[in-house]
């Protein structure tokens, strides 16, 4: 697994061992971010660029590392899985990012009350075990969520969760097992 675009294109990232964490894939991430910069949203500004973002579901920590590599300021991990953590602070080490990066261990469906509010967040949960709608309910009742913020859902091609009120669908894209949803919330 590699970082696709951006000033660490090319690098390559650890992902954890096992079938607990599933890394996005570079394809996919590249047209996510290509979706962020160039698609509906890029009239408005890039929703990447100086961002703060949160990646929830973090796993290595790629989704996060990808946004850095694009220009956002600064990116929260947030990770519950040990094995994750570990690879995700090395992977932060070795592409020197350890400065702009803080690493929150927790559970994305109960999250801590966030410190402040991000403008772009990618969550990334388990396919098929339902914890999008759950994720999204409790990050933006926990202050996750920047006013006219973006939202970043990857869920499994056939997965349609429940969205809490406040954030509505942008666009939407399949790649391969993968379903990009583009989110903005509106209050």
């Amino acid at each position: 697994m590699r970082i696709a675009g951006g000033h660490h294109k090319g690098k390559r990232l650890r992902a954890p061992t096992g079938s607990r964490t599933r890394p996005t894939s570079g394809l996919a991430r590249d047209a996510l971010f290509t979706m962020l910069t160039h698609g509906r949203l890029a009239a408005e500004g890039d929703p990447v660029h100086g961002a703060r973002v949160l990646d929830a579901f973090a796993g290595s920590g790629g989704m996060g590392l990808e946004a850095l590599s694009r220009g956002a300021s600064e990116a929260v991990f947030l990770e519950h899985g040990r094995d994750a953590l570990r690879v995700l602070r090395r992977n932060l080490d070795e592409l020197g990012e350890t400065g702009r990066a803080q690493v929150v261990r927790g559970d994305a469906t109960r999250p801590p009350r966030a410190r402040s509010a991000c403008q772009l967040a990618v969550l990334d949960p388990p396919y098929g075990r339902e914890l999008a709608a759950a994720a999204l309910t409790a990050l933006h009742g926990a202050g996750w969520f920047a006013p006219g913020g973006v939202v970043v859902l990857e869920v499994g091609k056939t997965e349609s969760p429940e969205l809490p009120v406040g954030i509505e669908v942008v666009d939407t894209r399949v790649h391969g097992k993968a379903k990009l949803v583009l989110l903005r919330i509106s209050a």
